[in-house]
C-alpha cells in the first residue's frame, strides 16, 4: 500500500482489485447474453473518470460475458452523464462504446457524431433537432416508465414511433430507470415500471425495430429484478463497492468491496487546556486537557462541513473524533490518548487502517445524506492513485 505521497496533503487511492472483483460479482448475477455497462458518470461517482475507465479496460473477466467475451474493452461499454465526459474519454484514446445518459445540447450532436459517442434522446425538442441533421450520431431513446424525470411518456410513444419512422431514424436502443428499485416498500411500483417498459419495447418491435438494446436496470434493479436484466444493465455505485440506498437485503451487499480510500496526514499536534474552544464560532469546547491534531484538508476538498463535531477519522489504527467547525482547508481532531501519534502520520478519512474502517455510507448516515452525494462531492482535483 502507498503511504503518504510526496508533496501531497491529501490523496485518493483506487483499489483496482476491488473494482474488478465487484464487476465480476455482477457478471455472475446477470445472464451470459446481457451486456454490462459501467457507469462512470460524474467523475466515476467521485472515483476519477479516466482512472476507473482505464482500470476497467484492463479487466479480463473469468466469465465469458460482456457480450463478446475476452476483455472489457472488447465487450464492455461506458455510461457518462455529458458529452464533456465522453470527449474526455476519447481524448484518452478510449475506443469503447460510450452512451451519454444525460441531456446533450442539440448544437453538440455533430460533435458526438464526429467522436462516435452515443447520445440519448428524451424529448421531442431534441428529437426535432436531431432529425434535421445530415450526420447523426447513434442514439438511444429514453422512456419515462414512472419515475417522471427524463424520458418520453407512454402516451407519447405512438407519436414518437411515427416521427422516428417518417424520418427513417434507427435508434440503437431504448432505456428507462427505476424510481426506487432497491426499496422493497415500492415493489409494486417497480413491477409496474417493468411492465410499462416491456409494453413500450414491444411497440417498438411491432413497428419494425427488432434489434434494439433494451436496458431497464441500474444497480438496484439488477440485484432485485432479474426479469428486468434484458439486453444490458447499467451498473454504477455497485462497481464502486456500495449497494444502492437503502441497502438491499441479500448476500451481494456483503460481497461488494469499496474501491475508494481517502487519505491525508497529521500536519500539527498540540495540547490545549480544559475549557478551550476549538475552531470557528466556538462550536466545540473541550472538557479536559486535550491533545488535538490538525489535518490539512477541509470542505474545499469535499470533506462535508456537516461532519463538524460528528465525523471520525482513523489514525494509528484508532478512531479520532472531528471536533469544531470544519474549515475550508483544515480539520481538527481529538487525539487524546493516542500516545504514539506524531506529525506526518497517515490519516484515513474514508477507508481502512488496521482493524478499523470508515466507509462513505457510515459518514453519510451521520449527516443524513447518501453515499452517492458524499463520494461525488470529493474534489476532482485531488490526485487519484491506483493501489
Amino acid at each position: 500500500m502507498i503511504s503518504k505521497l510526496p508533496n501531497l496533503r491529501t490523496w485518493i487511492e483506487i483499489n483496482t482489485k476491488a473494482l474488478h472483483s465487484n464487476v465480476e460479482r455482477f457478471l455472475r448475477l446477470i445472464p451470459e447474453d446481457t451486456r454490462l455497462m459501467a457507469v462512470v458518470k460524474s467523475n466515476a461517482y467521485g472515483h476519477g473518470l479516466v482512472h476507473i475507465a482505464k482500470a476497467l479496460l484492463a479487466l479480463r473477466p473469468t466469465r465469458r460475458g460482456l457480450s463478446t467475451g475476452g476483455s472489457f474493452s472488447e465487450g464492455g461499454c461506458f455510461g457518462v452523464d455529458s458529452i464533456t465526459e465522453g470527449l474526455r474519454l476519447r481524448r484518452e484514446n478510449i475506443k469503447s462504446s460510450i452512451l451519454i445518459l444525460g441531456y446533450t445540447i442539440p448544437d453538440l450532436f455533430r460533435e458526438a457524431f464526429r467522436k462516435e459517442l452515443v447520445v440519448s434522446i428524451a424529448d421531442f425538442n431534441s428529437l426535432n433537432e436531431f432529425g434535421r441533421l445530415r450526420d447523426k450520431p447513434k442514439f438511444f431513446i429514453k422512456i419515462d416508465s414512472g419515475m417522471h424525470r427524463r424520458g418520453f411518456l407512454p402516451e407519447q410513444i405512438k407519436q414518437l414511433l411515427s416521427f422516428v419512422q417518417n424520418k427513417n431514424l434507427k435508434p440503437m436502443g431504448v432505456f428507462s430507470h427505476f424510481a426506487s428499485a432497491s426499496d422493497t416498500a415500492h415493489k409494486l411500483h417497480s413491477k409496474k415500471q417493468i411492465k410499462v417498459f416491456q409494453n413500450i419495447s414491444d411497440q417498438f418491435k411491432m413497428a419494425g425495430f427488432d434489434n434494439l438494446i433494451r436496458s431497464m436496470s441500474a444497480t438496484g434493479g439488477t440485484i432485485f429484478y432479474p426479469d428486468a436484466h434484458l439486453d444490458m444493465v447499467r451498473i454504477g455505485m455497485g462497481i464502486y463497492g456500495y449497494p444502492p440506498s437503502p441497502p438491499p437485503r441479500r448476500n451481494l451487499e456483503s460481497e461488494l468491496t469499496p474501491v475508494l480510500s481517502w487519505k491525508t496526514f497529521v500536519s500539527e499536534i498540540k495540547e490545549i487546556p480544559a475549557g478551550s474552544s476549538v475552531g470557528y464560532n466556538f462550536l466545540h469546547k473541550v472538557k479536559s486537557k486535550s491533545q488535538i491534531a490538525i489535518l490539512p484538508v477541509g470542505y474545499w476538498h469535499g470533506y462535508d462541513r456537516r461532519l463538524s463535531n460528528k465525523g471520525e477519522v482513523l489514525v494509528c489504527g484508532r478512531r479520532a473524533s472531528v471536533i469544531g467547525l470544519i474549515s475550508m482547508d483544515m480539520v481538527i481532531v481529538d487525539v487524546t490518548g493516542i500516545d504514539k501519534i506524531k506529525v506526518g502520520d497517515e490519516v484515513v478519512l474514508i477507508g481502512r487502517q488496521g482493524q478499523e474502517s470508515i466507509w462513505a455510507d457510515e459518514l453519510a448516515r451521520k449527516i443524513d445524506c447518501s453515499h452517492y452525494e458524499l463520494l461525488t462531492r470529493i474534489n476532482p482535483l485531488i490526485k487519484r492513485v491506483e493501489v
